[in-house]
């Protein structure tokens, strides 16, 4: 999604109606039509953008794993470069043998947001 592309994060989610996302620009999406569609839109102001997980911590209980990090990196959004750092927590779910996401969810980032107020109102 950094680099313009929100497709390879369709192969690490659950597909399902009850996944949510909390974005560092803010709002809850619930389901997958509205994670995706938010992945998307995105996707298609982002370039040029590496972003790692740091100080990562995984716990896993039967069919859920719990993990958490430090988002750190750097995405250029509408054309600006901003900086990623921010506290991320991911819940995964076991499917058919596979741990995939069921909710993703990050700081508020300010930078992200100052950005994405300069821009025009659709």
């Amino acid at each position: 999604m950094a680099n313009g592309d929100a497709e390879p994060l369709a192969a690490i989610w659950s597909h399902g109606n009850l996944v949510t996302t909390m974005h560092p620009i803010g709002d809850r999406q619930v389901g997958w039509n509205a994670v995706s569609t938010s992945f998307e839109q995105v996707a298609q102001l982002a370039s040029g953008g590496k972003v790692e997980l740091q100080q990562q911590h995984i716990h896993i209980v039967g069919e859920l794993a719990c993990e958490t990090g430090i988002e750190q990196g750097q995405i250029t959004l509408a054309g600006q470069s901003v900086p990623i750092e921010h506290r991320v927590t991911n819940l995964y779910q076991r499917e058919a043998g596979s741990w995939k996401m069921i909710h993703h969810h990050t700081d508020i980032s300010p930078a992200m947001l100052a950005v994405l107020e300069r821009l025009p109102q659709a």
